[in-house]
């Protein structure tokens, strides 16, 4: 059965703008090549985390909202940890409720993203 996800895990600070978007683009491959379907990602940068971790105050965040069979995510979580790079993840399950509610959130950030529909110009 195919389940909605989504996912976010926390990489180490010390890593480059590449080194990011590999690990990122491992993570999607796994899912993809998995028979998975990535629905959206969202790049939250470099944050402040609420406490040490691994002796680190920072950390690049990352969610991936994804499709997948129930037994995937046993994988996807087992990559994270053998990942040096990842420092911290999370993965749940998305009930309907909470499916219909991250679509209004990307409906939404994509409407503020969009420049604002043709606005008369002040004269």
């Amino acid at each position: 059965m195919v389940n909605q996800y989504e996912t976010v895990f926390i990489a180490t600070p010390v890593l480059s703008d590449t080194q990011m978007k590999e690990a990122v683009a491992k993570y999607v491959k796994l899912i993809t090549d998995n028979g998975g379907e990535v629905v959206y990602q969202e790049d939250w940068g470099l944050r402040q985390l609420a406490y040490p971790i691994q002796h680190k105050t920072t950390g690049f965040y990352y969610l991936i909202e994804f499709k997948a069979d129930a037994q995937f995510v046993a994988t996807l979580e087992t990559q994270y940890h053998r990942d040096e790079r990842i420092i911290r993840f999370l993965t749940v399950a998305l009930d309907k409720d909470a499916v219909a509610y991250a679509a209004k959130r990307r409906a939404n950030k994509a409407a503020k993203a969009a420049p604002a529909a043709e606005e008369p110009a002040a004269e």
